[in-house]
């Protein structure tokens, strides 16, 4: 007759204060199931227990967000760990106790329960897939199975550090034309709803006919006093709309995409970004031993745009038919000669992915170089278009007063 499985008490936190055996008094937190427990492990350490109460728990806790950078130094650390030879248990335990980010923490500590119990490392982090990609997963599936899992996650620690570098870049180039786009609606919008009307009472006044492009802001004005909220909320249906539209719809991923590609200055950028992740993943699953048409799996999931997602799969759907990788490449026309070039002689030397990691630092070179000039590029525009809003708002409503000081004169 099978014995009923005994239920673990629940353990709490209990924060408590106490006197060791030379006077000294002492305090500090412990876990168990109830105060008996705290003050008779207290008693075995030599610590006599003044007060003990149980530590009680926020009302509301705020989770901190999981990042790709925690991710990435996660990786780092568990790659250093086990290449020192820590069980990967222990390695666990030592990165999840000593991480800042609470949510992380708890995402490894529960990792850590996984593996414990006979689960294997790949199967343990698919359980987390917003946090752990099919590329991570199938990394270090290949690492376990080859049982180089310490270099696998070096090198998967190196990918993840270049890809959020290069996200980092294309944020900062988008930041600048962003910020200064929208600090002028937002003046433009003070202009028209609180300054405005302070001039146009100042007109009425005068007596006279005001100039065509001063009724044309006045009339502006009024329509944005009367109608700011329907503007405000048309905003931000739009966004939304599109938002969610976006993330449901491949067909609207590839349209915007594709616009993005196209678009001046920034679709450059974001063109040789995408080419540099693109070489990197495929490196970098490659060199981990992962089948190439299995990689570019991975590597379509990983590229960030509709527009490569989808060359990516067509792209695997010839190499699964026998085409050389370079031909496949070549087809779906998206890469530069280049690209295909360096593909064509990795292929022929049999060093695919050293070629594949050169071809990435070039166009990661060429990320950093366009984002340092990125300012210089766009501010022109920017200056202009700032002149063209503010300053003619700002003249339309002087053209009266100059109007009538030459009458004057």
């Amino acid at each position: 007759m099978a014995q009923a499985a005994v239920k673990k008490p629940k353990l709490n936190t209990f924060n408590w204060e106490g006197v060791d055996r030379k006077g000294k008094k002492m305090k500090g937190e412990m876990e168990g199931s109830n105060v008996a427990f705290i003050n008779a492990s207290l008693r075995r350490q030599g610590i006599n227990p003044t007060k003990v109460r149980k530590k009680s728990k926020p009302l509301f806790v705020l989770k901190k967000k999981i990042t790709p950078k925690d991710i990435a130094i996660f990786t780092r650390q568990l790659a250093t760990m086990l290449d020192a030879g820590v069980p990967i248990a222990q390695a666990f335990d030592i990165v999840g106790k000593g991480h800042d980010n609470p949510s992380m923490a708890e995402l490894i500590m529960s990792i850590k329960g996984d593996i414990e119990s006979g689960t294997s490392l790949n199967i343990a982090l698919a359980k987390h897939p917003i946090q752990f990609d099919a590329l991570y997963t199938n990394l270090v599936a290949a690492g376990e199975q080859a049982g180089i899992l310490d270099d696998i996650l070096q090198k998967v620690a190196d990918y993840k550090e270049k890809i959020e570098a290069i996200k980092g870049k294309i944020k900062a180039a988008l930041f600048y034309p962003t910020a200064v786009i929208s600090v002028a609606i937002l003046i433009t919008s003070i202009l028209m709803i609180f300054v405005i009307p302070q001039f146009e009472s100042l007109f009425k006044g005068f007596g006279a006919d005001l100039p065509t492009p001063t009724v044309i802001v006045m009339k502006i004005s009024r329509f944005f006093q009367h109608y700011w909220w329907a503007m405000l909320g048309g905003i931000i249906a739009t966004v939304t709309l599109l938002s969610y539209t976006y993330k449901r719809s491949e067909k609207m991923q590839y349209t915007l995409d594709r616009a993005i590609l196209r678009a001046p200055i920034i679709g450059v950028i974001i063109r040789k970004a995408t080419i540099a992740r693109f070489c990197r993943t495929l490196a970098t699953m490659f060199t981990a031993g992962v089948p190439l048409v299995e990689a570019l799996d991975s590597v379509a999931g990983a590229a960030g745009n509709r527009v490569y997602y989808n060359a990516t799969m067509a792209i695997k759907a010839e190499v699964s038919t026998g085409t050389k990788l370079q031909i496949a490449m070549n087809n779906v026309n998206l890469f530069p000669n280049m690209v295909v070039q360096m593909v064509a002689i990795g292929e022929e030397s049999g060093e695919l992915d050293a070629m594949l990691n050169k071809v990435s630092d070039f166009f990661e070179s060429e990320v950093d170089d366009a984002v340092a000039s990125l300012s210089s590029l766009i501010e022109p525009f920017i200056i202009v278009f700032l002149g063209i809003v503010v300053g003619g708002i700002v003249v339309a409503m002087y053209l009266p007063i100059f109007k009538i000081a030459s009458t004057v004169g």
